[in-house]
């Protein structure tokens, strides 16, 4: 089967989290996550979730996956839906496929997607008059899976991105970022932490082959938008 070079991620950071064990699939491998440190080139730092398995584990040599280890990721971005409380939550992170020693001073974070519109897009101007649109990005995976990347977009590519229809096709460019905020339950207010897709370029894409789309529509639109994107 072909592959699929539609969720491409490159990132290089350093662990603030070691591995710890996630799950295990048919066959008996398992799958642990730990946290990758990415800094921005203003400071601020993505922490952000990676899976990994145990058998790509034991063919690293030049790492054991300590905290302050430095490391060059290449994978995907992928999720997965988890109920809680009669409501699906979308849970993300990065799926690594290589895993090789950071080559450079500057931190990487890129993200290529392909991929359709599942939602209405969410579009808004801010009080300082700033374009922001939230988009939800369903992505093919191979043996007929999904993966539901949610995309914040800025400026005039969110004015172009608010036409959008559910069953567009369209591409991005951006970064894997983290984002803390606080959700009300009950009387209590938690601490919770958010991932998406910051875009900086997207454009329309028309593919070749007919388009396969795959993804559940009602399942998409059922997602809550507050819990879109959130891991923990």
């Amino acid at each position: 089967m072909q592959h699929l070079r539609n969720n491409e991620v490159v990132l290089s950071g350093r662990i603030s989290a070691e591995p710890k064990y996630s799950h295990e699939v048919a066959g008996g491998e398992k799958f642990y996550e730990f946290v990758l440190d990415v800094n921005r080139l203003s400071g601020a730092v993505d922490c952000l979730p990676i899976t990994i398995s145990e058998r790509l584990m034991k063919t690293i040599q030049f790492t054991d996956f300590k905290i302050g280890d430095e490391l060059e990721i290449n994978g995907d971005f992928r999720s997965h839906n988890q109920e809680e409380q009669g409501r699906s939550k979308l849970i993300l992170s990065v799926f690594c496929k290589s895993v090789v020693p950071k080559s450079t001073k500057i931190d990487k974070n890129q993200i290529d997607l392909m991929g359709y519109v599942c939602k209405p897009p969410i579009y808004r101007v801010t009080p300082l008059n700033r374009q922001i649109n939230d988009l939800l990005l369903a992505v093919n995976r191979q043996n007929r899976k999904s993966d539901y990347i949610p995309l914040i977009i800025w400026g005039r590519n969110a004015t172009m991105a608010k036409d959008y229809k559910v069953g567009d096709c369209i591409g991005i460019k951006g970064r894997v970022q983290s984002r803390k905020f606080n959700k009300v339950i009950g009387e209590t207010n938690e601490e919770r932490t958010a991932y998406e897709v910051s875009v900086q370029e997207v454009y329309e894409y028309v593919p070749k082959l007919e388009k396969h789309l795959i993804f559940d529509e009602d399942k998409a639109l059922k997602m809550n938008e507050g819990d879109v994107g959130i891991i923990r």
